[in-house]
């Protein structure tokens, strides 16, 4: 049995300090999945008592590309927060080692809860739009934690930002580009997420111990692996037929 509050308040205290603690399995030895999202949950308990308001969720380790950078196996989830987003400018100072990635957003238009299909999904959403996750881990290095670990860490979150929002299209078989200061960094096609975007909302709306609540930004996963976010840089997205975004870090 392990201490979800102790375990909770140790990488609240890591986020607020801005530093890097010890995965928690090396620290304290292994717990289950299920604990693990108690302990993300109690962090994010944390942050409400300080005025943070739930406004959607990330689906995590979504590509092989991902797995395979941070050698885990399983797709997770992760909560978003009001505080957590932003808009063109990132302080890379407010983190520890951040690094991006290019996303595909969902906002719902309607609850959606239990096991929906794919067309399920896509009549309950109220927009897409191209985005990009800022992801921070507070475990040291970035590297050599477990899956129970990073989820517990909230699956690594820390900001976002959201390209212009659509009305509800295709979002499978789209080109994905990434640029650093206008050089293509990575570049993949959106089926790299879960196989088709929208089957992250499918699963995500399945893990939830609750029904995902209308008007919820949903961020689907990663397409590719992620880039360190350096002062100074330009970030810039594209996703066929969902346009252009940028963010400068600062």
């Amino acid at each position: 049995m392990i201490d979800a509050d102790l375990f909770a308040r140790e990488l609240d205290e890591a986020l607020k300090g801005r530093r890097e603690i010890q995965p928690l399995t090396k620290t304290h030895g292994e717990f289950d999945l299920a604990a693990a999202y108690d302990v993300q949950a109690r962090g994010i308990e944390l942050r409400k008592r300080r005025g943070e308001k739930i406004v959607g969720y990330k689906m995590g380790l979504t590509s092989e590309a991902k797995r395979r950078q941070m050698s885990l196996g399983a797709p997770i989830y992760g909560v978003l927060t009001d505080v957590m987003r932003v808009s063109e400018l990132v302080r890379v100072a407010d983190g520890v080692h951040p690094k991006i990635e290019p996303e595909i957003a969902f906002v719902t238009a309607r609850e959606l809860h239990g096991k929906v299909t794919r067309d399920e999904a896509f009549a309950a959403l109220q927009s897409v739009a191209p985005a990009l996750e800022i992801l921070d881990s507070r475990f040291a290095g970035f590297k050599y934690f477990s899956l129970t670990d990073v989820v517990a860490d909230n699956c690594s979150s820390w900001r976002f930002a959201i390209g212009p929002l659509l009305p509800p299209r295709a979002v499978n078989g789209l080109q994905i580009r990434m640029s650093v200061d206008g050089k293509v960094v990575q570049e993949a096609d959106s089926n790299a997420i879960s196989g088709h975007p929208l089957d992250s909302l499918v699963q995500l709306v399945a893990m939830l111990p609750h029904p995902l609540p209308a008007g919820s930004i949903v961020l689907a996963g990663a397409a590719t692996v992620a880039e360190p976010l350096r002062p100074g840089v330009e970030i810039s997205l594209d996703v066929e037929s969902l346009g252009s975004m940028r963010v400068r870090a600062t």
